[in-house]
């Protein structure tokens, strides 16, 4: 066994992962720098910044939702290594569209060129984490698994923060360059051939419910991917809160919507790394559930510290002066402690996905956690939207909502950690 740092100088991981995080990072930047110019300099009232919020959000989605089984076939049966290079010499074609929108601040070729970010990592998604137990032994998968999630937020948050601070035509030629930097780096993948061949199913529908129910049958895969699910729910209702919840309850700039995005991107890192040390490579869910329920108890901290920001008036407050608020450390506190634990409970549950069926099926095991993922997630988007058009509910109320997914999570975790006690070997998919 090779400790989860040491596979870092180990081909079989090393241009994985900068691949991947080359991929977090662009999408992140341009996401970002596209949210943040339409709230900021487009639209100028509370209802309008979370509807675009919501709408980036969910549009950035759906392809999973569409394109996920179709995915999780093709990586199945062909060289995940090839892929990965055709999905890269996507990546630079959909940025020189992305690239023209950002450059004559066009919001309508941003959003094509988000749609196809989406199916980008709707591709990529289920080859990062079906690759690793083909390349990694089985005692390296839940490092492994740790160090790409870590990577992806740390991804995120130089993303998030490059899309904040960066002007607009800068960002437009950095993502063009970053998607060439992240073909060459997947050119230096090792070969990982299919260990099945399908006949692929094209229809996206259908393969899909094929799929999700050929998976949800598996109890332990059940309870994976429902607690995942809600979990990244979570995730979607706090991107599409905390541009609005910044400007309008702290009433902040930009770039503190960046530190909040960032801190939270990082968070989720840590606590990756921390989950791994703890558990030393075995993959259980025995810490899933005091997570997610500490998780919880900074979420009710992080509400009454919005509920009660002791300003309203003014500029709009810089970075530099947030922080300088002794309110401003409470709600960064809250904010980190959130995304660590977060990290906590959700390294696991990925490392269950690729672990609790044979090799040749864990891309599409992946990808139909990814389909009912993305279903949460555009649920969590268009419902935490539709209820902050409520009367008499604000932005700061619709963070209890993420108290009660909490919960919920922990109860999935709950029955999860009950379930791996059973004996059990790898399930083969129907």
């Amino acid at each position: 066994m090779i400790g989860a740092l040491g596979l870092m100088r180990e081909r079989r991981f090393l241009p994985l992962f900068v691949t991947q995080f080359l991929g977090a990072f662009n999408d992140n930047l341009f996401k970002n720098a596209m949210i943040f110019f339409a709230t900021y300099q487009i639209f100028n009232s509370v209802e309008q910044e979370t509807q675009f919020s919501a709408i980036a959000t969910g549009i950035f989605i759906l392809p999973f939702f569409l394109f996920s089984a179709l995915a999780g076939q093709l990586a199945d049966s062909y060289d995940k290594a090839k892929i990965m290079r055709i999905i890269k010499i996507a990546e630079i074609g959909i940025m020189l569209v992305g690239s023209a929108g950002i450059f004559f601040k066009n919001l309508e070729l941003m959003l094509v060129a988000l749609v196809g970010m989406g199916v980008h990592s709707t591709f990529f998604g289920p080859i990062k984490y079906a690759i690793i137990p083909q390349h990694m032994a089985d005692d390296e998968v839940l490092g492994g698994t740790g160090l790409v999630e870590a990577g992806t937020y740390i991804a995120i948050l130089c993303g998030t923060i490059a899309g904040g601070l960066i002007s607009p035509h800068f960002a437009a030629f950095a993502v063009i360059g970053v998607a060439v930097i992240g073909w060459f780096a997947s050119a230096q993948i090792p070969p990982a051939p299919p260990l099945v061949k399908l006949k692929l199913d094209y229809n996206i529908f259908r393969s899909s419910y094929r799929l999700i129910a050929a998976t949800m049958h598996i109890k332990r895969l059940y309870l994976a991917i429902v607690a995942i699910s809600v979990f990244w729910t979570i995730a979607a209702v706090l991107a599409v809160l905390f541009p609005p919840l910044v400007k309008n309850v702290f009433h902040a700039q930009k770039d503190v919507a960046s530190v909040f995005l960032g801190i939270f991107s990082v968070g989720i890192a840590i606590g990756s790394v921390i989950i791994n040390r703890l558990l030393k490579g075995e993959v259980s869910a025995k810490y899933a559930v005091a997570s997610v329920l500490a998780m919880a108890v900074f979420v009710v901290d992080f509400h009454f510290a919005a509920l009660f920001w002791p300003v309203s008036e003014g500029p709009f407050l810089k970075t530099a002066a947030f922080i300088a608020m002794p309110a401003g450390w409470r709600v960064l506190f809250d904010l980190a402690m959130i995304a660590i634990t977060g990290g906590m409970f959700v390294v696991p549950l990925y490392a269950f996905l690729t672990t609790t069926v044979e090799k040749s099926q864990t891309a599409r095991t992946v990808a139909a956690n990814n389909i009912v993922n993305s279903g949460a997630m555009v649920a969590g988007s268009v419902g935490i939207y539709a209820l902050t058009n409520v009367p008499g509910i604000g932005v700061e109320d619709a963070i209890w909502v993420v108290v009660a997914l909490c919960i919920a999570s922990a109860y999935c975790a709950w029955r999860l950690h009950q379930a791996e006690h059973a004996p059990h070997t790898p399930d083969v998919l129907p």
